[in-house]
């Protein structure tokens, strides 16, 4: 049994405090990996859910490698949010408040492949021509990590 499944075996729906561990991937041409997700049908950064006895660290380079089938090599961290704005409520109706710990990372390799089910499409992005359909709150971490703000606690 997986830990979300687990904990909700406790405690329902009710929320609970839920880390997301993600990565700014970024390529030789200072482009930004997006995953164009299959739940949502929006763009977003690649980053899930961590799993018990995991590091951060750890999360993030699995949650990339499920997502986007990339290795990520060395990473640093970019920033820690969470507050009521990374509040959820599923389509089922469990209640997260999320804590999302991102790093950035521009060593990789690997090539593209979504065999999760959880990715339509992934690639790369130049800063200035990002798509329109950016996943919630994915677009307050970019426009953060466009403006130089690293680390960022909020």
């Amino acid at each position: 049994m997986d830990y979300i499944t687990y904990i909700r075996s406790k405690v329902g729906k009710e929320r609970v405090i839920m880390t997301v561990c993600g990565a700014f991937v970024i390529d030789e041409h200072n482009r930004v990996l997006l995953q164009l997700r299959a739940d949502t049908q929006t763009w977003g950064l690649p980053g899930g859910f961590m799993e018990m006895d995991e590091k951060v660290e750890d999360a993030a380079r699995r949650e990339t490698k499920e997502e986007t089938g990339l290795e990520l090599g060395e990473m640093e961290l970019f920033g820690v949010y969470s507050g009521m704005e990374l509040h959820k409520t599923f389509p089922n109706g469990d209640q997260v408040a999320l804590v999302q710990i991102l790093f950035t990372c521009k060593e990789f390799t690997g090539a593209f492949n979504f065999q999760d089910g959880e990715t339509l499409d992934a690639r790369f992005f130049p800063l200035d021509q990002l798509p329109d359909q950016i996943f919630e709150k994915h677009r307050i971490f970019l426009d953060d990590y466009i403006n130089k703000q690293p680390p960022v606690i909020g």
